[in-house]
């Protein structure tokens, strides 16, 4: 499953807390518009790189699949930034 959305909460003393949502499905109609674009310049890079080409694309596919339920937490001093994608 592809990720939907990204949770982004960002903590400070001295500001408000608050949280952004941010709905990551908005972002697959332009790149369902920009994929044979997209494609043709990745074939090139794999063709320059002697990569294969469907290896490269299945595993970009993979990480992008794995997305979900990522959690990334970073603190430093008394600022706290937390980023969630379902």
């Amino acid at each position: 499953m592809t990720p939907n959305v990204a949770i982004v909460h960002i903590s400070n003393p001295y500001w408000l807390e608050f949280r952004l949502w941010l709905p990551l499905f908005l972002l697959w109609i332009p790149l369902v518009l920009l994929a044979p674009l997209l494609l043709l310049i990745l074939l090139a890079v794999c063709l320059g790189l002697d990569i294969p080409f469907w290896q490269s694309l299945r595993t970009y596919w993979d990480i992008l699949c794995s997305l979900p339920g990522t959690e990334v937490r970073v603190q430093v001093e008394a600022n706290r930034i937390f980023v969630r994608i379902l």
